[in-house]
């Protein structure tokens, strides 16, 4: 299964940013929580990005840990090399294509992460497999990703303001099912984990923001609903008219982000 996807660095850090503002909930806490992460860890990320959940891990561990993340967005990579390099380089990224063998030893890592991209995977049973394969005997893999109930108020408003049908998305359609499956078949044990995060819009700019940075950043998903930029304005228009309709009525919208995060041992 070949999944057309580009992410690109303004779309998503406008995402994060609106997370970060309008929910009461920080994920990054939540990871390290459930993780309970221990000095001297040797730690993976994979499809790393401009490596948030690396330095979130470096900055937890106060720098005592080996952390590598690796991605194949070249643009994301330089962003993550570049703070790297002002704290004076305590990590390593490489550039890693997770559809490809990685090239990395067997046994080699206490923990190998992937947060919001395992669900892009061309072959998961591959990748997964690939990622089983680094992690050393007793190790664990940590992946994050959207569930079936994620943020239902931006879908619902969507499939009103068009009258379509919402495209199957990657995460919420592959996460819990078969990459569950797949991490299942291979690792001793799995955990689950659910982390929820309301954000809460008492005006209908910050959705908008968030919906038009999602759909950008996703827009090879969305082809359905428009295939130019005419197209696209004309749909922020039919989602903007629905979304300050609901808005009025009820006071606020609630869009709750469900994420749900597998542990498993090797």
């Amino acid at each position: 299964m070949k999944i057309e996807y580009h992410e690109t660095t303004n779309d998503l850090q406008t995402r994060i940013d609106i997370h970060s503002k309008y929910g009461s909930r920080d994920i990054d806490s939540w990871m390290l929580d459930i993780l309970q992460l221990r000095p001297g860890n040797r730690i993976l990320d994979v499809g790393c990005g401009s490596g948030k959940q690396c330095f979130s891990f470096y900055h937890h561990l106060q720098g005592k840990a080996d952390i590598t993340g690796g991605d194949v967005n070249k643009d994301l990579l330089n962003q993550a090399r570049e703070a790297n390099r002002k704290i004076g380089e305590p990590m390593a990224f490489i550039d890693l294509n997770f559809n490809e063998e990685f090239p990395l030893l067997s046994d080699s890592y206490d923990l190998v992460s992937c947060c919001f991209a395992i669900y892009y995977a061309e072959d998961i049973p591959f990748t997964i497999g690939e990622m089983h394969r680094v992690i050393k005997p007793g190790g664990r893999l940590f992946t994050t990703g959207p569930m079936p109930a994620n943020k239902q108020v931006f879908y619902d408003i969507i499939r009103e303001a068009t009258g379509k049908a919402i495209p199957p998305m990657p995460g919420s359609s592959r996460y819990s099912t078969q990459i569950y499956a797949s991490i299942e078949k291979l690792f001793k044990k799995v955990e689950t984990h659910i982390f929820e995060n309301p954000l809460i819009f008492e005006s209908v700019e910050p959705f908008l923001a968030y919906t038009r940075a999602s759909l950008a950043e996703d827009r090879k998903l969305w082809n359905s609903f428009f295939q130019t930029k005419e197209d696209f304005e004309r749909i922020m228009g039919q989602i903007e008219a629905v979304a300050a309709r609901r808005l009025a009525a009820e006071g606020r919208l609630v869009m709750t982000k469900v994420v749900g995060g597998f542990i498993a041992t090797k």
